[in-house]
Parts: structure tokens; C-alpha cells; sequence
């Protein structure tokens, strides 16, 4: 059975920082990359950052220099580390794992709140 388990998610003020973690269980294909998306009250979900098994990382531009995602891969578990965060940081975060041969994980998500 496949699972994705997120935690880090909270409330913050701004400036503050969270960790959100995403560890992957369950799952036969090998994995190409893992990430996360998030999706804000009227908005379309976007990708947040993402990091291949390589360790290649890609950022959403509005996000560099304060988000750092890194992966254990011995453990399928990507940390986003989110620093300098900001009100329109405020969303749903969803983990997200590519796979060879099989179509996207998505994890239930995880609620980000940035007070002003």
C-alpha cells in the first residue's frame, strides 16, 4: 500500500520558518523525483520545488533563496525547509512523487498559514 506521510505544516508569523517532511513508503517503481506543490484559495496549484534522485533541484522563482528542499534517499523523505516566509506563502502543500512506470503520488496535503 502505498503512502505518503507529510508533517510540518502550522501556523507561522511572518518571517518565521517551517519544515515540512514527506516520506514515501509503499511504492514499486523507482522513484525519479519527489516534490512539492501547493495550492492557495482560488488559485491553480503550482509546483513549489521539486529534486530529482540525482539531487537536481528546480524552485518556483518567487520561492528561491528561502525554500531549500533536500532528499534522503535511503528513506524516499524530502524535507522542505522554508525560511523568510511570507503571507502569500499561505496554502495547501502537497507532496508529490514521479515515478517510472506509473503515474504521480500525491499526498493529502498539508496546511501553511502565514500571519501578517
Amino acid at each position: 500500500q502505498v503512502q505518503l506521510v507529510e508533517s510540518g505544516g502550522g501556523l507561522v508569523q511572518a518571517g518565521g520558518s517551517l519544515r515540512l517532511s514527506c516520506a514515501a513508503s509503499g511504492i514499486f517503481f523507482s522513484i525519479k523525483a519527489m516534490g512539492w506543490y501547493r495550492q492557495a484559495p482560488g488559485k491553480q496549484r503550482e509546483l513549489v520545488a521539486a529534486i530529482t534522485r540525482g539531487g537536481s533541484t528546480n524552485y518556483l522563482d518567487s520561492v528561491k533563496g528561502r525554500f531549500t528542499l533536500s532528499r534522503d534517499n535511503a528513506k524516499n523523505t524530502v524535507y522542505l525547509q522554508m525560511n523568510s516566509l511570507k503571507p502569500e506563502d499561505t496554502a495547501v502543500y502537497y507532496c508529490v512523487v514521479e515515478t517510472y512506470g506509473h503515474s504521480d503520488y500525491w499526498g493529502q496535503g498539508t496546511q501553511v498559514t502565514v500571519s501578517s
